[in-house]
C-alpha cells in the first residue's frame, strides 16, 4: 500500500518556549484549523473548539480504541476506560465515577491538605528552588497514596517509574517506553493481588470495586481490570506537575495577580479554572477516523490519527475572547476543555480541582512574593507545560 503524501503544516518536534506553541496554534486556527504534521509518525490536528467538541461527541466516527494520544505509545494492551468506546467502556466508568463525588472529595480533603502543607513548608522555608522538582513532582504520589489506599512507598515507586516512562516518551525511546510500561503493569498486578488477598471495602477502595463489579452477570475480564488499574495509577501523576509549574510562571510574571489572590482567597477556585484554560497540561488526546471524513476542505482518511488539541481549543478567540489573557470569572469558563468532553471527560477532575485549589491557596498565603530565578524547561508532546521552574520565594 502506497503511503499518502501530506502537507506538513507545523512542526510537532521542536524546542519550545513558554509561548511558542500557543503562537503556532493561534496561526493555525486562523489559517489552517485542520492541520497536518508529518512528525511523530504523522497525524492530523484539530485546532478549533467547535470541531473538537463535535469529534468528541462522535465515537462512532472517531474512535479512541486505536490510538488515544499522539505520539502513539500504547502497545502493551488495552487500558479501560480510556482505550474503549461506548458502550464497551461504560461499566468501567460506572465503577470509577462514584469515587469522585463531592462527598468522597470532602472526606479526602483534610488528608490532601495536610499532605500539601507538609510538602510545601520546607520548600518555602528554604526560599524556593525548582518548584517542579522539589514540590510538584512529589505531590501526586502522596495524594494518590491517599486516594488508592496505597502505602507511601508503593505510591512513590509508581511516581519514580512514571517519571522514567515520561522521559522515554519525550525521547521517543520505544524500548524504554515498553520497559517502563511493563514495570507499571507489574505494580498494578501487585496492587490487585493485595486486594484479592485482603479485605478491603469496595465503597472506599476502587481496585476492590473493580474486582467485585459484574456486567451482564459476569465479572469484568482480569486483563481489562489490570489495564484499568495500570491506566489509573499513571494518568494523574503527570499533569499536576507541569500545570503547577506553568501556573507558577504566570504568577511570577504577574505580581499583581499574586497580590489580588492573596488578598482575596475566595477568588482561587475561579483562578484555577482560568489557569486550566490557559495552561491546559495535555495538548490533547487522539482519535482515529473509522471512515473518510471531510473537515474544512481537508480529507481525513480512514485509519488516520487525529489529535484533538485541547490546549488550542481553550484559546479559541471565538469562544474565549482575549484568549491569551488571564481573566477571572469568565462567563463561560466552565466550557473549557482542560478535562476533555463527552464520554471520556476526565473522571478525576474533582480531585484535581480540589488538590490544585489547595496548592494555590497555600502557596500564596505562606509567601510574600515569588519570582523566577532561572530558565524554564518545557515538556513535549503529548503534554504541554513547564517541567522545571526555578523560583525565589519570600516566606510570609
Amino acid at each position: 500500500m502506497t503511503r499518502r503524501s501530506f502537507d506538513h503544516d507545523f512542526d510537532a518536534v521542536t524546542e519550545e518556549t513558554f509561548t511558542s506553541m500557543h503562537d503556532t496554534f493561534a496561526q493555525l486556527r486562523s489559517g489552517c484549523p485542520v492541520a497536518h504534521s508529518n512528525d511523530l509518525e504523522g497525524f492530523w490536528a484539530l485546532l478549533k473548539y467547535e470541531d473538537i467538541v463535535n469529534v468528541l461527541k462522535q465515537p462512532d466516527i472517531f474512535t479512541t480504541s486505536v490510538q488515544n494520544v499522539v505520539p502513539k505509545v500504547s502497545t502493551t494492551g488495552r487500558r479501560p476506560p480510556l482505550h474503549l468506546d461506548p458502550p464497551e467502556h461504560t461499566p468501567y466508568r460506572r465503577v470509577l465515577d462514584p469515587f469522585f463525588t463531592d462527598e468522597k472529595m470532602e472526606a479526602l480533603r483534610d488528608r490532601v491538605h495536610a499532605t500539601i502543607v507538609d510538602l510545601l513548608d520546607p520548600y518555602i522555608r528554604n526560599g524556593g528552588g525548582d518548584i517542579c522538582e522539589e514540590f510538584s513532582h512529589k505531590l501526586p504520589g502522596y495524594v494518590f497514596a491517599e486516594f488508592f489506599n496505597l502505602s507511601k512507598e508503593m505510591s512513590m515507586s509508581i511516581r519514580e517509574v512514571t517519571q522514567k516512562y515520561v522521559k522515554a516518551l519525550h525521547l521517543l525511546d520505544k524500548p524504554n517506553i515498553q520497559k517502563y510500561s511493563q514495570e507499571l503493569y507489574h505494580i498494578a498486578r501487585e496492587i490487585i493481588e493485595d486486594r484479592k488477598n485482603n479485605d478491603y471495602d469496595p465503597d472506599i477502595d476502587v481496585v476492590t470495586a473493580y474486582l467485585r463489579k459484574t456486567y451482564k452477570g459476569e465479572p469484568l475480564p482480569d486483563e481489562l481490570i489490570l489495564g484499568t488499574i495500570r491506566q489509573l495509577i499513571v494518568v494523574g501523576m503527570i499533569a499536576p506537575v507541569i500545570f503547577i509549574g506553568s501556573m507558577s510562571v504566570h504568577l511570577s510574571d504577574h505580581p499583581d495577580v499574586q497580590e489580588r489572590l492573596r488578598n482575596d482567597t475566595s477568588l482561587i477556585p475561579a483562578a484555577i479554572e482560568e489557569y486550566l484554560r490557559l495552561y491546559t497540561p495535555y495538548r490533547g488526546f487522539a482519535r482515529t477516523a473509522v471512515r473518510d471524513v471531510e473537515m474544512k476542505g481537508r480529507t481525513i482518511r480512514k485509519d488516520e490519527p487525529v489529535a484533538v488539541v485541547f490546549s488550542s481549543a481553550n484559546r479559541d478567540e471565538e469562544v474565549f475572547p482575549d484568549s491569551d489573557q488571564f481573566i477571572l470569572n469568565r462567563s463561560n469558563i466552565k466550557d473549557h476543555l482542560a478535562f476533555g468532553s463527552g464520554p471520556h471527560r476526565c473522571p478525576g477532575a474533582p480531585l484535581a480541582r480540589m488538590m490544585l485549589q489547595i496548592v494555590l491557596k497555600e502557596l500564596l498565603v505562606r509567601t510574600k512574593h515569588m519570582a523566577l530565578a532561572g530558565d524554564i524547561k518545557m515538556t513535549k508532546w503529548p503534554e504541554w507545560g513547564a517541567q522545571s521552574v526555578p523560583l525565589h520565594i519570600e516566606p510570609a
